[in-house]
C-alpha cells in the first residue's frame, strides 16, 4: 500500500494547484475589421509536458486508477502523439509505471517518443492491423496483471471529458462562442456538456482534424446522449490528420510571428485557419464573443518543422 499512498498524496498536492490557463485576447488587423473580439483560453501554459487538454483527459483517470489501487497505466497512440508523452509524465510525476502501444514499425524514433522513454514509459510498436484492436492487445499483454489501468487512446471517454467540462467554470465572461479541435471528440463533450447544464446560449463549435470528421458527433453522443449537439466544421482537415497544405504552414508561421503564441499544424493551426476564414466570411455578428481553446501540444511541431518554406513575413 506504500506505493498507493505516495500517488494520492502526490496528486492531492497537485490537484487544488491553480490552473494556469489565462484567458488572452488576441488583436489581429482582419479579425478587428469585422469587429469580433477573439479571447485565446491558454491550456497550453498548464504544465510543459501535461499540457492543455491532456492534463484535462488525464485529471481524472489518474484519480481512478488511484481509487482501484492500479499502479501501471497503459494506453495507446502514434508515433508522435502528446497523449504518450503527457502519459509518460503524469506517471514519472504520480509513481505509475507506464506502457504504450505504439503505431509503427519496431525501431521508430523521434524526440517524442525519446522523451517518453525519459518519463520511464515502456513502448511496445504494434503493426497498424493489430493496432486497431486496441482491447484485444491489453488483453493479450495485461489481461491477466491487475496492477494495470486502461487508458484509452487520446485519453477518450467519460473520465476525459469530465476533466475538459471544467474548463467552461474557470472562464471570466460569457461568449457566444466556444471553438475546439477535435481528434477523439472528449474535449468538445466535455464542454457541450458543461454548457448544456448552465443552459447557456453559447454555441460550441468543433473543428475536427480527421478527414471525414463526422463521426465526432458520435464520438459526443456515445458520452453524452441528451446534450444540444455542438457544430461540427468539417471542412479545415487539410487532408486528414498531420495532413498540411503550403497555405496551412503560411498561416501558422504568420500567426506565431504576429501574436507570439506558438502553435501547431495538427490541431490549433488547423482550428485557429478555420476560425480565421469564417471570420473573413462574416460567419459571426459583429460584436460576438468567441473563446478559441488551445490544447497545448505543441511538441507535436518537432515532427512538422521541415515541412515549413520560412519566409520574411515582415517584408
Amino acid at each position: 500500500m506504500k506505493q498507493f499512498s505516495l500517488n494520492l498524496f502526490s496528486f492531492n498536492v497537485m490537484l487544488p494547484f491553480k490552473i494556469h490557463s489565462p484567458e488572452t485576447e488576441l488583436y489581429l488587423p482582419a479579425w478587428e475589421k469585422k469587429h469580433v473580439k477573439v479571447t485565446l483560453k491558454r491550456d497550453d501554459l498548464i504544465h510543459p509536458f501535461i499540457s492543455g487538454n491532456k492534463w484535462r483527459k488525464l485529471k481524472y483517470n489518474l484519480a481512478e486508477a488511484i481509487r482501484l489501487q492500479k499502479n501501471h497505466l497503459v494506453t495507446f497512440g502514434g508515433a508522435w502523439s502528446n497523449h504518450l508523452l503527457a502519459t509518460a509524465c503524469a506517471g514519472a510525476t504520480f509513481k505509475f509505471r507506464t506502457t504504450a502501444f505504439v503505431r509503427g514499425e519496431e525501431g521508430v524514433n523521434n524526440p517524442v517518443l525519446a522523451m517518453c522513454r525519459l518519463f520511464g514509459m515502456q513502448l511496445i510498436y504494434v503493426e497498424r492491423e493489430s493496432y486497431r484492436n486496441k482491447e484485444n492487445l491489453y488483453k493479450t499483454y495485461f489481461g491477466q496483471d491487475p496492477t494495470t489501468f486502461y487508458i484509452h487512446e487520446g485519453g477518450y471517454g467519460i473520465l476525459g471529458a469530465k476533466g475538459c467540462a471544467e474548463l467552461v467554470d474557470e472562464l471570466q465572461q460569457e461568449y457566444q462562442h466556444i471553438f475546439t479541435a477535435c481528434g477523439t471528440g472528449t474535449t468538445l463533450a466535455g464542454i457541450a456538456n458543461a454548457i448544456d447544464k448552465r443552459d447557456a446560449l453559447t454555441r460550441v463549435h468543433g473543428i475536427p482534424v480527421l478527414k471525414n470528421g463526422g463521426f465526432i458527433q458520435e464520438e459526443v453522443d456515445q458520452l453524452y446522449p441528451n446534450i444540444a449537439p455542438p457544430i461540427l466544421h468539417l471542412n479545415y482537415h487539410f487532408g486528414g490528420y498531420a495532413k498540411t497544405t503550403a497555405d496551412l504552414l503560411s498561416f501558422v508561421q504568420n500567426f506565431v510571428t504576429n501574436t507570439g503564441i506558438m502553435i501547431e499544424p495538427t490541431y490549433t493551426g488547423k482550428l485557429l485557419y478555420a476560425l480565421d476564414d469564417l471570420i473573413k466570411n462574416d460567419y459571426f455578428t459583429p460584436a460576438d464573443k468567441i473563446l478559441v481553446v488551445h490544447t497545448g501540444g505543441l511538441t507535436g511541431i518537432l515532427g512538422m518543422y521541415e515541412r515549413f518554406n520560412f519566409i520574411d513575413v515582415h517584408q
